[in-house]
């Protein structure tokens, strides 16, 4: 799909069935395309969802899944310390008018993990988005976002008028309890005070990715029940 100075390659997943369905712009974790995360992405559109999911790197990395690896590792960081919040940001306006375009589109959501779970909560302050799941979401808590030290996410929070869903881990190093602490009082003080929070006892950082030792199957399908369940607006 065309972007202002780039084009994005993705993937779009849709059920069997002639639709129309709500959509879910799904941003990956700073792996891009694995196919971990596709298989996340067919769960959701197995639920009922088209799913679109656009490599988040598509300037540097265009084409690329990395592997979950310490080499796939240092090229994922890089990728984001090479993109500026800007970037990120047109970037999802490009998917959302290419989803706003379909017709087996109804209703547009976010979903995103760990650096994409930043993205989706951006991707939350467009008024397009009804619903917006944020997994174990990195950078939040000090605004740290690709190549920008603070791109004031947090901070925009009260021009989130869609629904929020959040979901940690009790054990993300990442995101620790004072991250955490400090992400939901800025969102309460922002008055979002009508969200949804859970913090998964023993969950990892990227407990959802069923590659690795820090994959919890149970925490996932309680996850994605909660994450399906919300969308659906219950």
């Amino acid at each position: 799909m065309p972007a202002p100075d780039c084009e994005i390659r993705s993937v779009v997943l849709a059920p069997v069935g002639e639709g129309p369905w709500p959509g879910v712009l799904l941003y990956t974790d700073i792996f891009q395309l694995t196919e971990s995360t596709l298989r996340t992405a067919r769960r959701l559109a197995s639920a009922g969802f088209v799913v679109c999911i656009p490599e988040i790197y598509p300037r540097d990395l265009a084409g690329v899944a990395l592997e979950f690896d310490d080499a796939g590792k240092k090229a994922g960081l890089a990728g984001a310390a090479g993109t500026t919040t800007v970037q990120f940001d047109s970037d999802r306006v490009a998917v959302l008018d290419f989803m706003e375009q379909r017709g087996d589109i109804t209703t547009l959501h976010a979903v995103g993990f760990c650096l994409g779970g930043h993205l989706a909560f951006r991707a939350a302050f467009d008024p397009r988005v009804a619903a917006t799941v944020c997994f174990y979401p990195t950078g939040l808590h000090n605004g740290e976002l690709g190549a920008d030290a603070d791109a004031g996410s947090l901070a925009r929070a009260a021009s989130i008028h869609g629904r929020l869903m959040v979901i940690f881990g009790s054990r993300d190093p990442h995101v620790p309890a004072d991250a955490r602490a400090q992400t939901i009082a800025a969102l309460y003080a922002a008055g979002l005070n009508d969200l949804e929070l859970h913090v998964y006892a023993g969950g990892e950082h990227a407990f959802m990715r069923d590659v690795g030792a820090r994959y919890d199957p149970t925490l996932t399908d309680l996850a994605l029940t909660e994450a399906v369940s919300f969308l659906n607006g219950r």
